[in-house]
């Protein structure tokens, strides 16, 4: 693994006995990859750096929207069950509790906030937190005075109906169809359920606003919400659904819940800003260095990782598991979510927009540089050229690409996320064998298999 890897990488788990520790693996800190001192590189085992169209088979239909990105069917189970399966009954109902979730009693705002979940999406952000927590179910509750909340908690607002004067008349925050869930089953919590709506949520809220930054005119096949609707109904409709995620996670009634998935929110922002420099001067004649990389890593955790890894980690504080817990279930979603993002940026050159649902080849359309030309500049200084005027000039877009696919850029990206896959599986390696565990370690090879 090339330099810049090696001190970009983050912290990894390792199991001793039936405790989780952790070590400090490279010299960077996990959050913003940032050098560290000696100091903070003792500390390391000890605290983090930063406090911090549906089917009528619903069960069919749920586990083949999971199985949608990748290719062929994943390996089974220990038993030879599909790992997958073991949320399948969840994610049956998870689209139609969403919809609810985000009605409005204005039928323009309510038919635009829906747009993008009358398409079969991936889910994978929800997927995981359910499989995360149905993974550590089994797993130690802290010594915290923890009861299990109920679905009447979640669903009761904390201020007077009243004062809120919410005019939806379908009472979008009360939850749907759970009469056919198995209350009995305790592997998955209401607020762990509610959790992982949420987390789609606002991981919908930043497609509409990524479409409308990016230009884009596809997501999943149809037109995208901006070209549907235009701009600004887009941009709303986004921030409705940040706002109705913000309502859903109040009633969790976890503090800290809601600050870690209230930080996403900003995290998302933060790395939309970033992302409008390729390096961190934005130099017109930039040269490459290690920060190259490590700028770019940093942005990638804010925008993609940050999501994932905070709601793998809030599903382990809301079944109310002790730290060392909480903290694997983060470094699975954060180690996963980088390299699910490396991938990303990798199908930009290989996957043609047909495969992918939404036009290939759109970062360097847009001017910007991802890992794949990020490693492959190092070796040529010409692209330096070309990344400094992002993209600009005729001929720049099919010269960079070119240069990228004969270099050994897309390599050392795949060896980045392969690395980060391996840790996201360490993380995890001392949670008791079950499905779930099983379903998530089977989400690290898919990952690296992914086509769209």
């Amino acid at each position: 693994m090339s330099a810049p890897a090696v001190r970009s990488a983050a912290l990894v788990g390792t199991t001793i006995g039936p405790s989780l520790r952790f070590r400090a693996s490279r010299s960077c800190c996990p959050e913003c990859f940032r050098p560290l001192s000696a100091r903070q590189l003792y500390i390391a085992p000890r605290r983090l750096y930063h406090e911090s169209q549906r089917r009528d088979n619903a069960v069919a239909a749920a586990v083949s929207a999971a199985k949608q990105m990748f290719n062929g069917a994943p390996p089974p189970g220990p038993l030879g069950i599909d790992p997958l399966r073991s949320v399948a009954k969840e994610m049956k109902f998870m689209t139609g509790n969403i919809r609810q979730l985000l009605g409005s009693g204005h039928p323009m705002l309510d038919t635009v906030s829906k747009y993008y979940t009358q398409s079969e999406g991936k889910y994978v952000r929800p997927m995981l937190v359910l499989l995360m927590s149905q993974a550590t179910s089994s797993l130690p509750h802290d010594a915290r005075n923890w009861s299990a909340p109920s679905m009447g908690d979640i669903d009761q607002p904390i201020t007077p109906q009243n004062i809120l004067a919410d005019a939806n008349p379908s009472s979008p925050l009360t939850s749907a169809n759970l009469e056919n869930l198995d209350a009995s089953d305790p592997s998955i919590l209401p607020s762990q359920r509610r959790l992982a709506e949420i987390t789609e949520l606002i991981h919908t809220a930043s497609l509409l606003h990524d479409d409308v930054i990016d230009h884009s005119t596809s997501r999943r096949g149809n037109p995208s919400a901006n070209i549907e609707f235009g701009n600004k109904m887009a941009v709303l409709a986004g921030d409705f659904l940040l706002g109705r995620a913000s309502v859903a996670l109040a009633r969790l009634r976890d503090p800290e819940v809601t600050e870690l998935l209230a930080t996403v929110i900003a995290n998302l922002v933060e790395g939309e800003f970033m992302q409008l420099k390729n390096t961190a001067l934005d130099e017109k004649h930039p040269v490459w260095s290690e920060d190259t990389i490590t700028y770019y890593l940093q942005k990638t955790y804010l925008k993609s990782a940050s999501l994932i890894s905070k709601s793998c980690r809030a599903a382990a504080l809301l079944g109310g598991h002790p730290s060392q817990i909480v903290e694997a279930a983060y470094q699975y979603g954060k180690n996963l979510g980088l390299a699910f993002q490396l991938v990303d940026d990798m199908l930009d050159y290989t996957v043609s927009g047909q495969e992918l649902g939404k036009p290939a080849g759109a970062d360097l359309e847009l001017g910007l540089a991802t890992a794949p030309l990020l490693f492959a500049w190092k070796n040529n200084k010409e692209l330096g050229t070309l990344v400094g005027r992002k993209f600009s000039e005729e001929g720049d877009v099919q010269k960079a690409r070119t240069l990228v696919i004969q270099s050994d850029g897309l390599e050392q990206t795949r060896a980045l996320a392969q690395d980060y896959v391996d840790k996201a599986a360490l993380a995890i390696s001392g949670f008791p064998e079950s499905d779930a565990k099983a379903g998530l370690i089977d989400m690290c090879s898919k990952v690296m298999k992914r086509r769209k």
